[in-house]
């Protein structure tokens, strides 16, 4: 009897230092990879205050217009925050942010929208910024929190969103949803096709390690915060899109392989798909990349489907 007692107490020891095991590696993985971002981060990982040097990105520019601070709830009761600057227009293009960075990383695109005279929407990605949350929604939620946002604006105003790396893949999700008619057209810069498979392709660095690491943060994702990665499929979504998309992407982008979005248009109705490679552009660099010229493809893609009256 003894020695079945300390063999049933082995037992429970060994399954309670598994179970352990499996919340301690699941939280670090799921803390470096969907935990809530900062832009702190990004500027580190990213170079991005390199670049925004270097292409003379000027942050202090959202000092310069009045926005309105502007808050909702998303479908499972976080608080979401945006950024609004009213120009008296019934245009408004809704501008959605990458991984680990907030609303002010689409400074250029603001700046442009706003010399055209169109309202401006900016939103922070939930467990970004100020908005609420402790899981990146990698495109996939986000898509359902751009819903929300939609309602927000109500139907008076046509709407335009474009988004950038992640915030990119958002958009293409929200492609496929059932949009109401003030949605006249979708700008993609940088996206992922798929989540799962951009998780992996930045664990390439851990080799054969890779798998085993994205294998645990999906079965960790998914138990405890409910997050089924293997659902974030933005070329399922794209397959119905109902609305004109302009994909744009860098032929340099080491982050996100240009691909990526060529298979997105791949996927995408032929009558509604427009695609614009960048040479020498890296991630999230086009529009420094080609300055005016990236300006020009928004005004052909507008004129293409008599958006915003063009």
């Amino acid at each position: 009897m003894r020695v079945l007692g300390w063999i049933l107490l082995s037992v429970c020891l060994l399954i309670l230092l598994i179970f352990l095991y499996y919340l301690i590696v699941g939280s670090i993985i799921f803390h470096f990879s969907l935990g809530r971002k900062t832009l702190k981060k990004r500027v580190r990982k990213n170079n991005l205050s390199k670049n925004l040097e270097k292409y003379n990105i000027d942050l202090c520019w959202w000092d310069k217009v009045e926005f309105k601070k502007v808050t909702i709830k998303s479908f499972d009761n976080l608080t979401l925050v945006g950024h609004y600057y009213d120009a008296q227009s019934n245009k408004t293009v809704c501008l959605v942010h990458g991984y680990s960075a907030n609303y002010k990383e689409m400074q250029q695109y603001a700046k442009y929208f706003y010399q055209k005279g169109y309202n401006l929407l900016c939103v922070e990605n939930r467990a970004h910024g100020e908005s609420e949350g402790d899981v990146v929604g990698m495109g996939y939620l986000d898509r359902k929190d751009l819903l929300a946002w939609l309602e927000y604006l109500g139907n008076e105003n046509d709407v335009v969103f474009l988004g950038l790396s992640m915030g990119a893949s958002a958009v293409c999700c929200l492609s496929g949803e059932k949009l109401p008619m003030c949605v006249k057209g979708i700008i993609s810069d940088s996206a992922f096709d798929n989540a799962e498979r951009e998780l992996s392709y930045v664990l390439r660095k851990f080799g054969f390690l890779r798998k085993i690491i994205l294998k645990h943060l999906k079965s960790y994702a998914k138990r405890i915060h409910n997050f089924d990665l293997g659902e974030a499929d933005m070329l399922r979504f794209v397959k119905n899109a109902k609305v004109p998309i302009l994909y744009i992407h860098g032929k340099n982008d080491t982050y996100v392989p240009y691909q990526n979005s060529q298979n997105l248009y791949n996927a995408t109705p032929e009558n509604l798909r427009n695609l614009v490679l960048v040479d020498g552009a890296e991630h999230a660099m086009c529009y420094p990349i080609l300055g005016v010229d990236y300006e020009r493809k928004i005004t052909n893609f507008f004129r293409k489907y008599h958006i915003f009256d063009y």
